[in-house]
């Protein structure tokens, strides 16, 4: 594993993401519930002697959706090809994926909530039944042709699972999984386990310090212990709670693990317009910024922390967020947040 790790270090830090990734289930951390259905689900269809069924994750970026389907791969010991919403314009794109997959393949599709409708409805009989329907020429001369396909597990990941119809989320009869955000003692493992994996020397409270900032989320720990491995290594440090505050400073981020655009959020809220309530679009206008980003980057950290409420008139910063800001509650509002 060490040797690996060398070799990665020294090519593209894109590829530190694989060498961090587990391939064993005793090395993923967290997600217990997930992990027990999904591996009675494997070993059930090893014993039956049959390719698992399909497999939708969805959930927030950074979780660990993509590590969970490559885990999977691993553990069956199945080639896995990958792909994503965007990237299948066409029927023929999906055809040419289809057919060209071995049997028990597993077909990995990442944001699948951004499907083509029309590669969508090709995607229904390849699932239900292994098939796939295709339609050659155009008007009266047109006729279908039936082709079938190799038994393969589709296995898809999205961040918006409501933008997956109903019938596309039916055919995952393997199961639907929510992954979870982590909790800090989780965090806490997951970059313990990182830094032995990068050789580097992560002192206790060091160590809780990037977990008490990350957001809840492994992808964004190990972006933290990256950034400070590369601070203390350009400053001669040991990797201690002193080091890595200062690296995480450098990086705009707080205490809590907010960011600037996350303590912009709150000061236009508190000093602009008084607490809120105020609509997203005001919000969106006034901080320069889609009103998608806010919804799905910015607000759901700061409704998770207590920082932030959604109301039906609008947003709304609690007392938590003033008290954050070291910004004092105006008398007439303190009633109202307590």
């Amino acid at each position: 594993m060490k040797s690996e790790t060398k070799k990665t270090e020294n090519g593209d830090d894109s590829f530190l993401d694989q060498t961090l990734r587990p391939t064993h289930w005793d090395e993923y951390i967290g997600q217990k519930h997930i992990k027990d259905n999904v591996k009675i689900l494997l070993r059930a269809a090893e014993e039956r002697g049959h390719i698992p069924e399909h497999i939708l994750f969805y959930g927030p970026p950074g979780l660990g959706k993509t590590t969970l389907a490559h885990l999977i791969a691993h553990e069956t010991g199945k080639q896995m090809k990958i792909t994503s919403g965007p990237a299948i314009e066409k029927v023929g794109d999906l055809a040419s994926i289809l057919t060209n997959l071995s049997p028990g393949d597993i077909l990995f599709i990442d944001e699948i909530h951004r499907l083509n409708k029309m590669v969508e409805e090709i995607l229904y009989p390849a699932m239900e039944s292994g098939v796939l329907d295709i339609i050659i020429g155009k008007g009266p001369s047109a006729r279908t042709i039936q082709l079938d396909l190799p038994p393969f597990t589709l296995i898809a990941a999205t961040t918006r699972v409501a933008l997956v119809s109903s019938p596309l989320r039916s055919r995952f009869s393997g199961g639907v999984f929510r992954l979870e955000f982590y909790s800090n003692e989780e965090i806490a493992q997951i970059i313990k386990r990182s830094s032995k994996l990068l050789e580097t020397e992560l002192e206790e409270n060091g160590l809780k310090e990037i977990a008490k900032r990350s957001r809840f989320t492994p992808r964004t720990a190990n972006y933290f212990l990256k950034r400070c491995r590369d601070y203390a290594q350009v400053n001669k440090r040991g990797l201690d709670k002193d080091t890595v505050s200062e690296a995480l400073e450098m990086l705009s981020i707080d205490e809590i693990g907010l960011n600037k655009s996350d303590r912009k959020f709150l000061e236009i809220l508190i000093k602009k317009f008084n607490g809120g309530p105020v609509g997203l679009k005001t919000m969106a206008a006034a901080m320069s910024e889609e009103e998608a980003t806010l919804e799905e980057v910015v607000e759901p950290y700061l409704i998770q922390l207590g920082l932030l409420e959604r109301t039906a008139r609008g947003r709304v910063a609690t007392q938590k967020a003033y008290e954050h800001l070291d910004i004092e509650v105006p008398e007439g509002l303190q009633k109202k947040l307590l």
